[in-house]
């Protein structure tokens, strides 16, 4: 069979997919892109680039969707040539709302277009909203709902889609959820494992913990107020001046992912370290990591901080978990459709810094009693997030479809 991908990152949420199915010589899977790093064993990647970027006159509500419409045109372009060529996927799997699915019933009509679905934008109940500080005006009113547009565009056209979490799917307009099926990506529980005691050194970026006997984790894509990088910087600062011994240990781009960016070209890390004290002999940022260094902060963690805004639930709090990690995350959804407080994690408030701090201490003063709390985060992703159970059942999803 032949298979097609779309994304313009590679290869994302379809890493597993694609090399199953790849693996299979009955198989042909080309994968879509706008990311020229990379490559996978048996996918064919076929690089596409936006003619332009959406004009500077452009109204700002709408910059969204042209660039949506500019990478679909791009999509469609690159395709176009590969039909020429003979190709004809038998199922289109496309990540929803960035663009790249757009046309794709435009040329291959009858082709079964599944897209995956991660989120909904809405003005009022989840992430927009939920930040006092930030007050939603009859601006973002407007903008939120233009921004829907691609999305809108791939629930009519898909066959069939999927989303994560059962938040996630919640948001999605009522008449299109028949289309949409809860499933997440899954965990990689023989990588993502746990190892307690294990020193944390990483030669690469020079950084050696193997003494530290406290080790505070924190992994975000981004470093910004979505994830709570803002609260936690602060608690950071409050932590430091109680644990003179205590090292934090912080992975991720000091870059926005989601939400707004500050003025001036100033990031949230710089920011944060100008606001508050720090003694920076014990604060690390490493950026971004391979995996298996990446897995090394997790077993050395003491306690890992997760916050959120009610948004995208992130892999690292799932990769966590199934590391064996004291979590000590946001009382937001979709943590709470994973995470249990007391029993395979803790539950804290977004916006209480010194109340996380006090749950991050009373992890770091109680390792015996968090032993139990470790396991059934543990159990938690074996039993509900385990690639092995989760990746046939995608499978069988796609391939019903045939």
């Amino acid at each position: 069979m032949n298979y097609l991908f779309l994304h313009s990152n590679f290869p994302a949420q379809f890493r597993h997919l694609a090399a199953v199915l790849a693996a299979d010589s009955a198989n042909r899977v080309i994968f879509a892109t706008a990311r020229k790093e990379g490559q996978m064993k048996g996918v064919c990647k076929v690089v596409y680039a936006q003619s332009r970027k959406p004009h500077k006159e452009t109204h700002h509500y709408v910059k969204p969707l042209e660039d949506a419409v500019l990478q679909g045109q791009a999509v469609y372009r690159v395709l176009d040539k590969l039909k020429a060529d003979g190709f004809m996927p038998d199922i289109v799997y496309g990540h929803s709302g960035w663009g790249s699915p757009l046309f794709i019933k435009d040329i291959f009509p009858t082709v079964r277009l599944l897209c995956y679905f991660e989120w909904f934008y809405r003005d009022r109940g989840s992430d927009v909203g939920f930040d006092p500080a930030e007050p939603v005006t009859a601006d973002d009113r407007l903008r939120i709902r233009i921004k829907n547009a691609p999305i809108l565009s791939d629930l009519y056209s898909c066959d069939a889609g999927l989303c994560p979490t059962a938040w996630q799917a919640s948001q999605f307009p009522e008449e299109f959820t028949k289309k949409i099926k809860v499933l997440h990506d899954g965990i990689d529980t023989n990588f993502f494992s746990p190892k307690q005691n294990q020193p944390l050194i990483l030669p690469d970026i020079k950084l050696d913990l193997s003494e530290a006997k406290e080790i505070v984790t924190y992994v975000s894509r981004g470093l910004e107020p979505y994830r709570g990088f803002p609260q936690f910087m602060e608690m950071v600062s409050l932590l430091q001046k109680r644990r003179k011994k205590c090292h934090m240990v912080v992975v991720g781009e000091d870059r926005v992912a989601y939400g707004k960016r500050l003025p001036g070209g100033k990031t949230y890390k710089q920011a944060m370290l100008e606001k508050y004290d720090y003694d920076r002999e014990r604060l690390h940022f490493t950026g971004r990591l391979p995996y298996a260094q990446y897995l090394q902060v997790l077993r050395a963690s003491s306690a890992h901080v997760y916050l959120t805004r009610p948004f995208v639930l992130s892999w690292s709090m799932l990769e966590a978990m199934s590391a064996g990690c004291v979590i000590v995350a946001s009382n937001t959804k979709p943590v709470t459709e994973v995470i249990e407080n007391g029993a395979n994690g803790i539950l804290v408030d977004f916006f209480d810094v010194k109340g996380i701090a006090d749950r991050v201490e009373e992890a770091l003063d109680n390792p015996d009693k968090m032993q139990s709390i470790r396991q059934n985060a543990r159990q938690t992703i074996l039993e509900k997030y385990d690639l092995a159970n989760l990746l046939p059942q995608h499978l069988a999803w796609i391939k019903d479809g045939c």
